[in-house]
């Protein structure tokens, strides 16, 4: 094999395999140059047909007009015969005869013609039937294709829900809120734990204190007058 016969093997592998990828992202167009392609067949095997049925036609005329010669040559041989005319009677039997085979022969062929017309129509209901299977199934894998492709985006979509922005914008609001909490414990922490504070809440304890204090020697005194008030009326 040549250098330019092996490149140009290189060049339809390469080329097949482009077409192999082109189809199946895109199946539709290999479903269409299929049916096409056996549309064209259909088409030449129609004509073909038709050809083979004309033929077949022709035959059946040329049979059907020799079995009419012959009948008309048998009559007339019946005549000649009956008349005493020997040599139109010798004449009509030699044309009967050769009628006769000409017969024998283009019946043969009527049956080879009807055959093969038979053959035909079948090949070209074949065809036809194939094809509205395929157009069939292109219309039933592509409408499963499509209803795939739509399933498939739906869980790259629900996969992706994570990692969308806007679940991530929400985890920054989340954790925003959760340091302004953290913040705001803080400073209450420290303002519980302040000396200013821890003083103030000294004052109001030592304050609170002093009142009880003063409220008990309140009720000591009045219990000592009243107690001075009965010792005078004994």
């Amino acid at each position: 094999m040549g250098f330019f016969s092996r490149l140009g093997n290189l060049w339809k592998g390469f080329l097949s395999l482009w077409i192999a990828d082109i189809e199946k992202a895109h199946p539709e167009i290999a479903y269409e140059n299929a049916i096409n392609s056996m549309i064209e067949k259909y088409s030449r095997l129609k004509s073909a047909t038709a050809a083979i049925i004309r033929r077949r036609e022709e035959i059946d005329e040329r049979y059907q007009r020799a079995t009419k010669e012959l009948a008309q040559t048998e009559a007339e041989l019946n005549v000649a015969v009956e008349t005493n005319q020997d040599d139109l009677a010798v004449v009509l039997i030699q044309k009967k005869n050769q009628i006769s085979a000409e017969l024998a022969e283009l019946q043969g062929e009527l049956g080879s013609a009807k055959n093969d017309a038979d053959s035909a129509k079948s090949s070209l209901l074949s065809v036809q039937s194939e094809i509205k299977k395929l157009k069939a199934e292109r219309d039933s894998m592509l409408a499963k294709m499509h209803s795939a492709q739509a399933r498939i985006k739906v869980q790259e979509q629900l996969e992706g829900l994570s990692v969308d922005a806007e679940v991530k914008a929400l985890d920054n609001v989340r954790e925003h809120i959760r340091n302004t909490i953290a913040e705001a414990n803080l400073g209450q922490e420290l303002a519980s734990s302040s000396l200013d504070n821890r003083l103030q809440a000294l004052r109001s304890q030592v304050g609170d204190v002093q009142a009880k204090q003063q409220l008990a020697e309140l009720k000591a005194k009045r219990a000592a007058q009243q107690a001075s008030q009965g010792q005078k009326t004994m």
